[in-house]
C-alpha cells in the first residue's frame, strides 16, 4: 500500500517509521529531472487558426455552345445603274448622197444621230431658191430659229437680208418647192437674184452655245448634200463655225478674210456672222469688203 504524502507527514509526526523502497536513478534521468523542476512549465500556444477552406464544387464541364457562323456584311445598296440608252446610229454619207430634195429634207427632219435631238422644237433645214447661183451657211440656229424652223430670223435675220438686198439678192427671189432640175430658176427683169440659206447644223444646241466638233461631224454630211443639190456659183461662209467647217481650218477668220477658198470646187468668201456684227459695229465695214469681193468672185471679175 502506497501512502500520499499528508499520510506520511501524519506518521512522522506519531513517530512511526514508514519504510519505503529506494528507488536508484539513472544519472541522465536524474539530470532531466532536476532541469525540469528548475525550468518554468512552457506555456503552449496557443495554434494558429487557419481561415476555413471553401467548400469546392465539383467542376462542371463548360459547355461549348457552337458559335453562330458570321453573318456576311451586307453591301450597301446602290440603285440599278440606268439602263444604257441604245447608241445613237451614225448618220451615212453614202446614202445621203444619193438623195434628193425630198428625201434629205425627210432624213434631216427625222435625224437622231446626236444629242440636240433631245431639246429641239424642230429641225432647220433650209430656205431659198433650190437652184440659187448664191449660197450663205451660217452656224446653228437659235431659239428663233428653233421655233419658226427657218434659218437667220431674228435681228441677225434682219441685217442678213439688209446685206443681201445690197448686192440685189432675196432669200424669197425664186424660192419654190420644185425638185431638182438641171435648168435654173428663170429671172426676172429688175427683180433681185436668189439664194440658198442653210446653217452647218439643223438643231439649235442648248442655251445657243457653241456647236461641238461631233454634231457638226454628224450634221456636215447633210450640208455637203444641199452644196451639191444647189450647186452655187459662190458660198458666203458667216461665223467662225461656218468656215471652219467648211475649210477644215483652225485659223481666225480675220486671217481668212479677202481670200477665195474652195469647198467642193465652189469658191468660198468668209466673213463674219451678223450676230457678230451687231455687237461689233465697226466691223460692218469688212463685212462690205467681203460683200463686194463675193460679188466680184461670181460675176467672174476676180481670177479664183
Amino acid at each position: 500500500m502506497l501512502l500520499d504524502d499528508r499520510q506520511r507527514a501524519m506518521l512522522a509526526e506519531m513517530g512511526v517509521r514508514v519504510w519505503a523502497p529506494k528507488v536508484v536513478q539513472q544519472p541522465a534521468q536524474a539530470e532531466a529531472d532536476a532541469v525540469r523542476a528548475v525550468e518554468p512549465t512552457p506555456v503552449a500556444s496557443p495554434a494558429p487558426v487557419r481561415a476555413p477552406i471553401p467548400e469546392q464544387q465539383p467542376t462542371r464541364p463548360i459547355r461549348q455552345e457552337s458559335a453562330a457562323p458570321p453573318q456576311a456584311r451586307q453591301a450597301p445598296t446602290t440603285p440599278p445603274a440606268p439602263a444604257t440608252p441604245p447608241p445613237r446610229p451614225s448618220v451615212s454619207s453614202e446614202g445621203i448622197e444619193r438623195m434628193d430634195w425630198p428625201q434629205l429634207e425627210a432624213t434631216v427632219a427625222a435625224c437622231r444621230a446626236c444629242g440636240l435631238c433631245e431639246g429641239r422644237t424642230q429641225t432647220v433645214f433650209g430656205v431659198g431658191s433650190q437652184h440659187a447661183e448664191w449660197m450663205v451657211v451660217g452656224e446653228a440656229p437659235g431659239e428663233n430659229e428653233d421655233r419658226q424652223g427657218e434659218p437667220f430670223v431674228g435681228q441677225a435675220g434682219k441685217l442678213l437680208d439688209n446685206m443681201l438686198a445690197a448686192i440685189n439678192l432675196s432669200r424669197q427671189a425664186g424660192n419654190s418647192s420644185d425638185d431638182l432640175s438641171d435648168k435654173p430658176a428663170p429671172k426676172q427683169g429688175g427683180s433681185k437674184e436668189s439664194v440658198y440659206i442653210a446653217n452647218v447644223l439643223k438643231c439649235r444646241p442648248p442655251g445657243n452655245r457653241n456647236p461641238q466638233p461631233e454634231e457638226i461631224a454628224q450634221c456636215e454630211p447633210y450640208l455637203r448634200r444641199q452644196v451639191a443639190l444647189v450647186r452655187p456659183k459662190i458660198i458666203l461662209a458667216m461665223g467662225r463655225f461656218a468656215v471652219h467647217s467648211l475649210l477644215q481650218s483652225s485659223e481666225p477668220i480675220g486671217r481668212l478674210r479677202g481670200r477665195v477658198h474652195q469647198y467642193q470646187g465652189v469658191p468660198v468668201i468668209v466673213t463674219y456672222h451678223p450676230a457678230y456684227l451687231l455687237r461689233s459695229l465697226s466691223e460692218k465695214a469688212k463685212a462690205w469688203e467681203d460683200l463686194s469681193l463675193a460679188l466680184e468672185v461670181a460675176q467672174g471679175s476676180v481670177v479664183e
